[in-house]
């Protein structure tokens, strides 16, 4: 193996001094400037690397696919995911459980991590096969420190079973190796080719359209607005498509975490600032709104939905329903507007709603300018990793890094290659029939050997490899995002989407979006600094309290009991050491913001 070590010792002194040579800011590592040196120092990276596969292949005599074929399992195995993204727990199955069984005969038993699972995980020394990391941490780095990863380069694993991986993600993994104290145990998500890109903006408000129009297109400035448009509407459409009371928004609390997820949420979709910590960042004058600054962002948009609630607008299931009530109800018109495209126009815009004329499409109010984020070669704060004490690391290192491919971001996006999608003689990216129709109506029947509905088959590891909006470089120019497609970018598919391009000048939200205020916050190498363990008990003290009492106010049936509410939650919330939490995040916010300054 020395020729191979040499060749990566020279990768590694090619990255290191291209680093440098961009600059740097405290302890964060520059972002490779965004202009034409850029791609030609990432096709040098390319020929680096793939001159090093090719002495790997040389030496081992062994091609990939002859390793691989080594490591398959002739019996089926079941490989325990530990997932902090899940929103399913149980086996993979449907169409996805049925492409692992072919690929890799395994089955995949997802773990999802409600309170208390990361911790008997912990105790009993075994995490799992594959672990992925709601963000890069204080319980990442416990388990860098407890010895509970898999080192990448270890017996070079990433080297024989990550190839792709080693060779288009090397500013990932060299993101993952300065954040874990100098070795490699994985990579974060939503990695992206160009660095001067930036991704769609998820933050759309997307409102029942159909509703809007007959209502007159009515003036929506602020959401004082919002919430007299969505009380008119309600007028106008008391009932769902299954006879079911309707509402303005249904929410749910699987994804809350320091704060309530849908609050601090829409204050990113209003005010374009980024959640952090407990509060919210803005990138462009690298301020911080702690979430309890009275008249903050946190506060004002937590009266925006107690004010939903009084109006007999939210759902009175949303503190109880899970994420599943929750898309049931945006499937069938229960609620008119969600601030996320994902929950939904994603949700509600089927090919029998367009036949029926409805669809939801974005509509923010006038003084909104929602968050949109850089793409970032560094990847994400959510990481991909094994665990030590996995029996198949190598069949693990396999398995993410098919999922890092081309092939395999699409096919966990969009279903099974040449069944849900395909390239053209010219190379560029297409729904087949069947494809569109999943895409469009996740309960579409599957076809061509894969039993059950694309919902049922759906990627429930919840993470991603690449990022939506950048390159795939197996195409012929276009990005993961069928949005952008030019297969899809064609003739409106109904009248009422019809209506909605007509009235905003748009051909696709994400241009429509993009064509108004936004801020954006770059990618940089920035990652969250570790707590100390009294710091963590605090912090968890001071989390539950105000979620908690979030919920409550959310729920109070008059302001007077809402601003009662609000100030018992300051008053607790300060005796469990809210102040410490603060003095924390604020030296945060410093380091934050030398990794921006570092890539502008």
């Amino acid at each position: 193996m020395k020729a191979k070590k040499i060749t990566a010792l020279l990768m590694a002194a090619v990255m290191t001094v291209s680093l440098a040579a961009c600059g740097s800011s405290g302890a964060t590592t520059a972002e490779p400037a965004a202009d034409s040196s850029t791609e030609a120092k990432a096709e040098t990276d390319a020929d680096v690397a793939d001159a090093d596969t090719e002495a790997a292949s040389a030496e081992d005599g062994e091609s990939y696919d002859e390793l691989l074929e080594e490591i398959i399992p002739e019996e089926t195995v079941t490989l325990d995911v530990f997932d902090q993204l899940a929103n399913y727990s149980g086996e993979q199955i449907g169409w996805f459980g049925q492409i692992m069984l072919e690929k890799f005969n395994v089955k995949l038993n997802i773990i999802p991590d409600p309170d208390g699972v990361y911790e008997t995980r912990m105790e009993s020394g075994n995490l799992g096969d594959i672990v992925i990391w709601g963000n890069d941490s204080d319980e990442y780095m416990q388990a860098v420190e407890k010895g509970m990863l898999f080192d990448w380069n270890e017996d070079d694993i990433l080297s024989d079973y990550g190839p792709y991986i080693k060779e288009h993600m090397p500013y990932a993994l060299e993101k993952n190796t300065n954040l874990s104290g100098g070795t490699t145990y994985g990579y974060g998500f939503d990695v992206a080719v160009d660095p001067s890109a930036r991704g769609d903006i998820m933050y759309t408000w997307d409102l029942r359209w159909d509703l809007y129009k007959e209502l007159g297109y009515p003036e929506i400035k602020n959401m004082d607005d919002m919430v007299e448009v969505l009380a008119q509407m309600k007028e106008i459409c008391p009932k769902d498509d299954n006879g079911k009371t309707t509402y303005g928004v249904s929410l749910f609390n699987d994804w809350d975490g320091d704060m309530v997820m849908f609050v601090k949420s829409t204050a990113s979709a209003y005010y374009g600032y980024d959640e952090f910590g407990f509060g919210l960042y803005d990138s462009e004058t690298q301020e911080y709104h702690p979430c309890l600054e009275k008249d903050g962002p946190y506060l004002t948009v937590l009266k925006f939905y107690n004010n939903l609630y009084q109006r007999g607008l939210l759902d009175p299931d949303s503190q109880t329903q899970k994420y599943d009530g929750m898309v049931e109800d945006y499937q069938n018109g229960t609620a008119f507007l969600n601030v996320f495209n994902f929950l939904g126009s994603a949700m509600y815009n089927s090919e029998t709603h367009a036949a029926d004329g409805k669809a939801m499409y974005p509509c923010p109010p006038e003084e909104a300018s929602p968050i949109a984020y850089g793409l970032n070669v560094y990847g994400g704060n959510r990481i991909w990793s094994i665990g030590a004490k996995s029996e198949y690391p190598e069949l693990c290192m396999a398995i993410l890094n098919w999922l890092s491919t081309p092939e395999g971001r699409m096919t966990a996006e969009y279903g099974p290659k040449d069944v849900c999608w395909y390239y053209d003689e010219n190379g560029k990216t297409c729904f087949t029939e069947l494809g569109k129709a999943a895409k469009l109506d996740i309960k579409t029947e599957m076809s061509d050997g894969y039993s059950g509905t694309f919902e049922d088959g759906n990627f429930k590891m919840n993470n991603q490899t690449w990022a939506l909006d950048t390159e795939n470089l197996d195409s012929n120019g276009d990005t993961y995002n069928y949005k952008k497609w030019d297969s899809f970018i064609t003739e409106p598919n109904s009248e009422i989407e019809a209506d909605w391009r007509e009235h905003t000048g748009a051909r696709t939200p994400d241009e429509y979006m993009g064509s108004r205020p936004f801020k954006l916050a770059p990618g940089t190498t920035y990652s969250a600094g570790t707590k100390s363990d009294e710091l963590l008990v605090l912090w968890n003290q001071v989390a539950d309290c105000i979620k908690t009492n979030s919920w409550k106010a959310i729920y109070a049936s008059s302001d007077e009991e809402f601003d009662k509410i609000v100030d018992e939650m300051i008053a607790k919330a300060n005796e469990y050491g809210y102040d410490k939490c603060i003095e924390f995040q604020e030296n945060e916010v410093k380091l934050r913001a030398a990794a921006e300054d570092a890539v502008k």
